[in-house]
């Protein structure tokens, strides 16, 4: 998988020598781990990543990249369905097989990471392949190798599915996401555990492909982490695409007799498929990073990090280990903290010197520290960056998209806040009217009616996740309802649906 010319280091040699300097190890180069050690390498400092997988992690390889190339292909299927009666007829031919080849071809290489092996050493990295653990503080040992951190570590090792104890189903060949991502060719029927972003998402595409497609989910509605009106878009979206959704359904025992799965839940109901996907979420392994060996609990469900990203003194985390969101914008925000934090710790340690080398990567750091600052962040202009995750964007990528950011109804309301909603059906807007089939969606406001600003938002339809972007900036920059309501929106586009919702608030 690595030539050579990467300056990889194997670790076969006999015994252990002393610990070899550098100034920073990064443990895991997922999106956050390979930004933060790519960046660190390329402002001076001498940085060795450690990956025993696919530098990159999940998000080219069986992630954000391909699953989107596949909505992408069943949208246009869906769109083409869409024909007969809006301009004419049309006759439409599934076909997997140039799904396949892009996947394979355009965007993992064959789930070969040589190209980004090639961009992190290029940038002045030194790259290990291996599994990495600490071994007291600063020290990473991979191997026989054993490597002591001047300025610290960085842990961005991810997550795994986590595997239901559902009695039977470690013995099957079940699929994770990444079964379903490498598909070569498709089954005739696929049965789904889970009914959150990832199995909704992998259950439209195979049904638009003509796959039989069965949801189980065991809470009371599916994407149930959203809005209730979010889970009957979905759910209803993907019953016309011909999936049967089974909500508050437990899994009790799955068997298979080498051809089919069969699943049974409490109550006696019982499931069948060729194939079963499992998709009920996902941990970090963290007893496998020897925290222990620097006073860290390993036996949580991921790993604790303060508003600087920071584990412990000279231990920083980035991306889904941290849990505060399975999403690459996510890991790139928080490397870019990282990214500063570290440097401030290197410039503390060499007095009078610019550890980076140059400019640019700090100044990109404090930059990114001014706009959290006048957001009324814990972060303030000049100083490193802290997070705040009061705006954070998530999107789900079924038809209808659906994007959220903030706190839903029922959070706000736990939290006793004087609530108003506002909420607009997309169908009864211009451009919804305009675009007649496929405009099924909405946008839901969620506003402090005390402090005058929204606190969250849905939105749903065709371009659900494109029109978010505006209710993120409302709700990251606190703008006032006055001032939302008194804005020109644009006519006649889907966002102009969030002035009917303003509107509409009480």
């Amino acid at each position: 998988m690595i030539n050579a010319a990467f300056a990889v280091l194997s670790g076969d040699a006999g015994g252990v020598a002393e610990p070899e300097q550098v100034d920073v190890v990064v443990v895991g180069l997922g999106v956050g781990g390979e930004e933060v050690a790519g960046r660190l390498a390329e402002s001076g400092l001498s940085v060795v990543g450690v990956e025993r997988d696919l530098v990159g992690g999940e998000c080219p390889y069986w992630g954000c990249i391909p699953s989107k190339m596949m909505i992408r292909a069943a949208n246009a299927l869906a769109e083409a369905r869409r024909i007969d009666g809006l301009a004419g007829s049309a006759q439409v031919r599934p076909d997997w097989a140039p799904v396949a080849r892009r996947i394979r071809e355009e965007a993992t290489d064959t789930w070969n990471d040589r190209a980004a092996v090639d961009r992190f050493v290029g940038r002045g990295g030194r790259f290990v392949r291996g599994s990495g653990r600490l071994d007291g503080p600063g020290r990473v040992r991979v191997g026989d190798q054993l490597f002591e951190a001047r300025y610290g570590v960085v842990i961005g090792t991810g997550t795994r599915p986590s595997v239901p104890p559902v009695e039977g189903l470690a013995g099957t060949p079940y699929w994770t996401n990444h079964h379903a991502i490498e598909v070569e060719e498709l089954p005739g029927s696929l049965l789904v555990l889970g009914g959150g972003a990832i199995g909704l998402e992998l259950s439209q595409v195979f049904a638009r492909f003509g796959v039989r497609v069965t949801i189980v989910e065991a809470l009371d509605r599916v994407l149930a982490v959203e809005e209730p009106e979010a889970s009957e878009a979905a759910a209803s979206a993907l019953r016309a695409d011909g999936v049967e959704v089974h909500t508050g359904v437990r899994a009790e025992r799955v068997d298979h007799d080498g051809e089919r799965f069969s699943l049974r839940a409490h109550g006696g109901a019982e499931f069948t498929a060729e194939r079963l996907l499992v998709v009920t979420g996902r941990r970090a392994h963290l007893d496998e990073l020897g925290l222990e060996a620097v006073g860290v609990d390993a036996d949580q469900r991921y790993l604790p990090v303060d508003d600087r990203m920071r584990v412990a003194d000279g231990i920083w985390a980035v991306g889904d280990v941290t849990g505060e969101g399975a999403f690459t914008h996510i890991a790139m925000y928080q490397a870019a903290i990282v990214i500063a934090d570290v440097l401030d710790r290197a410039r503390h340690a060499r007095p009078g010197a610019d550890p980076s080398g140059t400019a640019s990567v700090v100044g990109g750091a404090m930059g990114a520290a001014s706009a959290l600052g006048a957001s009324g962040s814990s972060g303030t202009a000049g100083t490193v960056p802290r997070a705040d995750y009061r705006a954070l964007p998530r999107v789900t990528f079924t038809d209808p998209e659906i994007g959220a950011v903030g706190l839903t109804e029922e959070q706000a309301r736990s939290r006793g806040i004087n609530v108003q909603v506002g909420f607009s059906k997309l169908g009864e807007s211009t451009r919804g009217w305009i675009h007649r089939v496929g405009d099924e969606g909405f946008i839901k406001l969620i506003a402090d009616a005390d402090e005058g600003v929204l606190i969250g938002a849905t939105s749903a339809g065709p371009a659900g996740g494109e029109v978010l972007s505006g209710l993120v900036v409302a709700v990251h920059a606190a703008v006032p309802l006055s001032q939302l309501r008194h804005m020109i929106y644009a006519y006649p586009t889907f966002h102009r649906a969030i002035e009917d919702a303003l509107r509409n608030l009480r």
